[in-house]
């Protein structure tokens, strides 16, 4: 499982870190951001709406000017401007990039900053 950290957050004092997520062996549990604190408390696991602690395969954070999240809207921009549309022989503008392995590449590649 893939260990990211995000490239953008907000810099002003008090704001929460980068966004990560990873395997469970690398992150077992999340904490939450303490603003009184300015400071992330990991005392206590915080789950999520689905009673998950970890962060393992939750690297779809909002990405890029249209904030691109969630696997369901990676996975249509990579079959219809990414590799999958390529691979099954349809037009393609980023045809060597597959947005569903690597979905930093909305912000990340040569070619994402033209289209921003």
């Amino acid at each position: 499982s893939r260990y990211t950290t995000a490239v953008t957050a907000r810099r002003e004092f008090g704001a929460a870190p980068a966004l990560q997520c990873g395997p469970k062996y690398r992150i077992p549990s999340t904490g939450y951001w303490d603003f009184s604190m300015v400071q992330e408390s990991e005392l206590e696991a915080y789950a999520n709406d689905n009673a998950r602690v970890d962060v393992e395969g939750c690297c779809w954070w909002g990405r890029g000017v249209l904030q691109t999240k969630g696997t369901c809207s990676f996975g249509r921009l990579n079959y219809y401007l990414g590799k999958r549309a390529a691979d099954e022989g349809r037009e393609s503008l980023f045809s060597e990039i597959d947005f569903c392995s690597n979905p930093e590449a909305v912000c990340g590649s040569a070619s994402s900053t033209k289209h921003e």
